[in-house]
């Protein structure tokens, strides 16, 4: 059974709350959410969040929107992750996290078909970010649940099982690693929700999607933000901006 796991948390230190912030009349997360269930690659999407008295708001979101939850450790995120598969018995697993909120289910579903023809460990599109040709913002990491298995069990480093993932490819822990690549390369974009300002590029993103009546996949974002440059201009004050970084 293959399961996109969203990591989630009402404790961002930059800007708190912000996967149930509203943008264009709904939470960030359900605009994620909605977008995940499109992937024709899954069989369920769990939301996992920590046991943090704050993350009770997610949880009442999850429950009203009918969306399965599971809240695990606030830190140890490796662990959430591992107990989350476990207990939804899942075979492969998609980690997503909340604050890519234009996550494109076609990247997903790339992401699926290039771990299982390749069958390999771990497969990713943004990271290393030094070799990744997708926009910061369209995030997608499959791997196995006995690779995030040795994953738990191995790795002592509590950095690193902080951010889930790095025991797979920022070291030489012999997993079979790959990344999806893409023929245009769109690493300058972002699209990744931080700052407050990173709020109203979202919105103006959604609204030039619905006006011009497309999906909204990676590439239609990319031709949205190169069109609207005073979209990607409004957070200049951050070295990265938003959409093209500088």
């Amino acid at each position: 059974m293959t399961g996109a796991i969203i990591q989630a948390r009402m404790g961002s230190t930059r800007l708190p709350g912000k996967v149930l912030r509203e943008v264009c009349g709904k939470p960030l997360i359900l605009h994620q959410i909605e977008r995940v269930r499109d992937s024709k690659s899954l069989d369920k999407v769990i939301v996992a969040t920590s046991i943090a008295p704050e993350n009770d708001a997610i949880e009442r979101f999850c429950r009203k929107h009918d969306v399965a939850i599971f809240r695990g450790s606030e830190d140890d995120v490796l662990d959430r992750f591992y107990k989350c598969a476990k207990k939804e018995r899942l075979d492969t697993i998609v980690r997503l996290t909340a604050d890519c909120p234009l996550t494109d289910p076609l990247v997903i579903d790339e992401a699926v078909t290039l771990y299982k023809n390749g069958r390999y460990d771990y497969v990713a599109n943004t990271v290393p970010p030094e070799s990744s040709t997708y926009p910061d913002g369209s995030d997608v990491e499959v791997f196995s649940i006995e690779a995030l298995e040795r994953a738990n069990r191995e790795c002592d480093n509590p950095h690193y099982r902080e951010h889930v993932t790095f025991f797979f490819w920022k070291y030489d822990n012999g997993f079979k690693t790959a990344q999806l690549q893409r023929d245009e390369d769109l690493s300058e974009i972002r699209f990744t929700v931080d700052y407050p300002e990173d709020l109203e590029v979202i919105e103006a993103i959604l609204k030039k999607i619905k006006g011009k009546d497309i999906y909204g996949h990676v590439n239609e974002i990319a031709g949205v933000l190169k069109e609207n440059p005073g979209i990607r201009d409004r957070n200049s004050k951050y070295k990265f901006g938003m959409g093209w970084k500088r």
